[in-house]
């Protein structure tokens, strides 16, 4: 009988070690009243007050190290009377709040009362000494473009569409993997839901957390996530569907972008959504951010992306399609900006990675080919995972240093190398281990 019992129990402990994690949403995740599709970008706006972390109050006769302050961070006393008070005078609707503890704020979006312009509220708003900001809710997209192409044909290879991979072979991740395969690296993916369920994602996901709804299957079925986290992290020696260019590396995944429902247009987010998705990775050790989107300029989204920066982040993230680099997040100084790998002369300061017909996972447990500045980001964040593996020191500026000064024309079109890469870095550290 304790034989059985012993056996069962270990049965469910190894089933508890290899489950998918689940969609987690904490207090920061999780929206109170609405779901973000429903905030509209053309009129709410965001607001943030102060929300200093309170002292727990004193009890007579004990000391203050017998009282913890509490748990989780949300508005505080002081932050709950101004927004009161903010909303009452303004006459402002809540839609939803949620605390930014990297930055000691409480944000809420609001509505404007009736008959009132957003943009005379603001400048209103921006008078007012109890505000620490207030702009639009801005929206933003994911950069993809995908395109049916034929399917994938199996080879004899132990992953089968490998050779398939554009971006794969012509980084050169292969002869890479000799050295790192990217061991003990967490890359936080902000962007759609990710299909979880793919065999080829299996164990690659950490975690994952939900910044604009409750829908689970949503989650899974989102493309363009599930796109970037196959090419960073997918399964490799698996015997089926593709491998990532970084395949021993970890996954976080925040869901910040959402397709609408008319399937007609690309995912989307919002300033509230990447503001939650931001300020959750600065709570983890997360040392590198894909951030395959953009929009415009955004004043707390640069705050927390320089908090990021701050905190020696490597934050990759996409070229606009059209080329500038003057909003979020390409504009801020620190970010790897990637671009699709191209003949002709990218801007400065602007890397290129394979970004066209790229083989990669799709929901459902498919594959398809997909092109983008998304992808070529995906490529550089992985690239990034392999070398962070060799030296955990590594800064940004290194890694883009190393990124663009081994850069190989392939194919016509000037490209990061992921083999030379490495191969510079163990040079630069007098290191020659293998992880």
């Amino acid at each position: 009988m304790l034989y059985r019992l012993a056996i069962a129990f270990l049965a469910l402990a190894l089933s508890a070690c290899t489950a998918q994690p689940a969609v987690m949403r904490t207090q920061a995740d999780a929206m109170p009243a609405t779901d973000a599709a429903t905030l509209d970008h053309d009129r709410d706006i965001i607001l943030a007050v102060a929300n200093p972390i309170e002292p727990p109050a004193a009890h007579a006769g004990s000391s203050f190290i017998g009282y913890a302050p509490p748990g989780s961070y949300g508005a505080g006393q002081r932050a709950n009377a101004m927004l009161s008070d903010l909303k009452r005078q303004y006459g402002l609707r809540e839609r939803t709040g949620w605390p930014i503890k990297a930055l000691g704020l409480y944000c809420v979006v609001l509505e404007p009362p009736p008959g009132v312009t957003r943009d005379a509220l603001l400048k209103t708003l921006a008078a007012d000494d109890r505000v620490k900001l207030a702009q639009p809710l801005q929206d933003y997209t994911v950069y993809s473009d995908t395109k049916a192409a034929e399917p994938p044909v199996a080879h004899a290879y132990n992953d089968p569409y490998a050779n398939l991979q554009r971006g794969f072979v012509e980084t050169d991740a292969a002869r890479a993997h000799a050295t790192s395969q990217g061991h003990g690296v967490q890359v936080a993916v902000i962007d759609t839901g990710v299909d979880f369920n793919h065999p080829d994602l299996q164990g690659r996901i950490a975690t994952m957390h939900d910044m604009v709804g409750t829908d689970d299957a949503a989650f899974s079925r989102d493309a363009h996530g599930t796109e970037v986290a196959g090419i960073i992290a997918a399964v490799g020696d698996n015997h089926q569907g593709i491998v990532g260019i970084a395949p021993a590396a970890t996954l976080s995944v925040y869901k910040a972008c959402w397709y609408t429902t008319d399937g007609n247009s690309g995912a989307h987010c919002n300033s509230f959504t990447l503001a939650k998705a931001m300020a959750a990775v600065l709570d983890t050790d997360a040392r590198i951010v894909n951030m395959s989107l953009g929009g415009p300029a955004d004043p707390l989204l640069s705050k927390l992306l320089a908090e990021l920066l701050r905190q020696d982040r490597i934050v990759v993230t996409a070229l606009p399609p059209d080329g500038s680099t003057k909003g979020f997040p390409d504009g801020a100084q620190g970010v790897i900006v990637v671009r699709s790998g191209s003949s002709t002369h990218g801007p400065p300061d602007v890397l290129s990675a394979p970004g066209g017909d790229i083989l990669t996972t799709q929901p459902g447990g498919s594959y398809d080919f997909s092109s983008g500045s998304s992808m070529a980001a995906a490529h550089v964040s992985g690239i990034l995972a392999l070398m962070l593996s060799v030296d955990h020191g590594m800064d940004a500026a290194t890694a883009r240093h190393l990124l663009d000064t081994t850069s190989k024309i392939t194919n016509g079109a000037r490209q990061v190398d992921a083999a030379s890469a490495l191969q510079a870095l163990q040079g630069n550290s007098g290191r020659a281990s293998v992880h």
